[in-house]
């Protein structure tokens, strides 16, 4: 039998130490390329790693107290390794974070019972709602209490120089070409190229960068401009961190919000690895430059965090397509803001002889207020909240969700034809309705406000 290893005292033993595997089922040209397992960290993300560092060092100088407050502003994992810690530990905790962070994080974080505050991610550093100048806001309003600052604090990359870069180097048999890297607050990137350089000078470090971002700029140009913005969470920056030793990068790739998307599904689906947005954005630019190469390199990137995180986003087809990160020919029409067909199982429908307690579990279980009902292919009326609500109140003891569909439903639909222009979507929306879209007697799919927001959004 494998020996295992022996069980631990405390999660907080778990973090490090994590596994490597070949990437074996993608095209990496003639090299060979391997990827860190950072994911198995017990809090899902390689910044489990900077949490402990961070919070042991704050203990150890006598910045953090027994029962103290940390506080810490984070676009990505870093505040679920802080979570991971301080609950462990018995400190509070509060974390500002920007709305576009993904929302089975938040769930996380809440549930660990981490005091969460979202602002603003439209706005850059220096506004008083940047998540960063929002944190050192509160910390200073907070005597005593630690501002984490990940961006400038050295106990950050010295956890990579001192665990990450070993492992791996001991991982590749100490043989290793090139690692490929994001930058965040510049930790991982300083941290090993600082281990690599004193143990392996000739490994290069090759920064993987999302469109937006300023940093693939300034390693061309030594110049930057106005940042744009990505969906991409962890990665990317609108400045230079203090931690971000970017003169350690050799090369530097910029990867869309779509390739990334794209190659963390690839991943899913060729090496059976669920990753995150920022690790299709590390592994895109490592394909990119495994597949430039003339000579054989063995090649190391890193799964930053588990894409369980993200499964309502990257994930969930409905985001996608919402995002336009799918290929559909487009037809100039109403059925292009149809975010799934019915023609390919993406509408959830209800039948008429169903009852009112099914038709409740799918909209609960899709988070949707309306069905589209249909009979042997055809429409023959819509559910939604209300008429699930009137048919209940109407109902006797005991007899409301054993109601069938048919009898609770409106059958008179309003439909639009496909060919219709989209200001006819405005008197839907006006009635509080959904869209329903066919083509003759097709039931094509449904438009939303939300769907006509996106549409409007990627032909802005």
């Amino acid at each position: 039998m494998t020996d295992l290893p022996a069980a631990t005292g405390s999660a907080l033993d778990l973090i490090g130490a994590t596994p490597m595997v070949e990437v074996t089922k993608i095209d990496t040209g003639l090299c060979r390329l391997f990827l860190k397992l950072e994911n198995q960290n017990p809090g899902g993300s390689i910044k489990d790693r900077i949490a402990r560092s961070m919070i042991e060092a704050a203990e150890k100088d006598g910045t953090l107290k027994p029962g103290g407050v940390i506080i810490e502003a984070t676009a990505g994992n870093t505040g679920l390794g802080l979570a991971q810690v301080a609950t462990l530990k018995g400190y509070k905790l509060i974390l500002i974070v920007p709305d576009k962070m993904a929302r089975e994080k938040i769930l996380h974080l809440r549930a660990m019972g981490v005091d969460v505050r979202i602002t603003r991610s439209d706005v850059g550093k220096g506004h008083p709602e940047y998540y960063q100048d929002m944190a050192q806001t509160i910390a200073q309003g907070l005597p005593g209490s630690l501002y984490v600052n990940q961006f400038e604090n050295p106990a950050n990359p010295l956890a990579h120089e001192t665990t990450t870069g070993p492992e791996i180097l001991e991982q590749m048999g100490g043989d290793l070409d090139a690692v490929v890297v994001g930058v965040g607050s510049g930790g991982t990137l300083t941290g090993l190229g600082r281990y690599f350089q004193k143990h392996s000078p000739k490994t290069k470090m090759i920064l993987a960068d999302p469109v937006g971002s300023i940093l693939y700029d300034y390693v061309n140009t030594g110049t930057y401009g106005e940042a744009g913005s990505w969906i991409v969470e962890g990665i990317g920056e609108d400045f230079i961190p203090i931690n971000a030793q970017m003169d350690l990068v050799s090369k530097a790739y910029a990867i869309s919000d779509r390739e990334s998307v794209e190659t963390a599904r690839d991943l899913l689906q060729k090496e059976g690895i669920l990753a995150g947005s920022s690790s299709g954005t590390l592994l895109a630019a490592a394909l990119k430059y495994c597949r430039e190469q003339t000579e054989p390199q063995r090649v190391v990137s890193i799964v930053c965090d588990t894409g369980a995180k993200y499964l309502t986003k990257m994930f969930n087809d409905l985001w996608v397509s919402a995002h336009g990160f799918e290929d559909r020919t487009p037809r100039g029409d109403l059925s292009d803001l149809i975010a799934k067909r019915y023609a390919d199982g993406g509408v959830i429908t209800i039948g008429p002889d169903d009852t009112l307690l099914t038709a409740y579990n799918r909209m609960r279980s899709a988070d949707i207020s309306q069905l589209p009902v249909v009979d042997h292919g055809k429409l023959v009326g819509i559910l939604d909240e209300s008429d699930v609500l009137s048919a209940v109140a109407r109902a006797g003891e005991g007899e409301g969700f054993a109601t069938k569909v048919g009898s609770a439903m409106t059958r008179n639909v309003k439909t639009l034809e496909s060919h219709q222009p989209l200001s006819d979507l405005t008197p839907v929306f006006e009635r509080d309705e959904v869209a329903v879209v066919m083509d003759g007697d097709e039931l094509l799919g449904l438009i939303t406000r939300v769907d006509l927001i996106n549409h409007l959004r990627r032909t802005a």
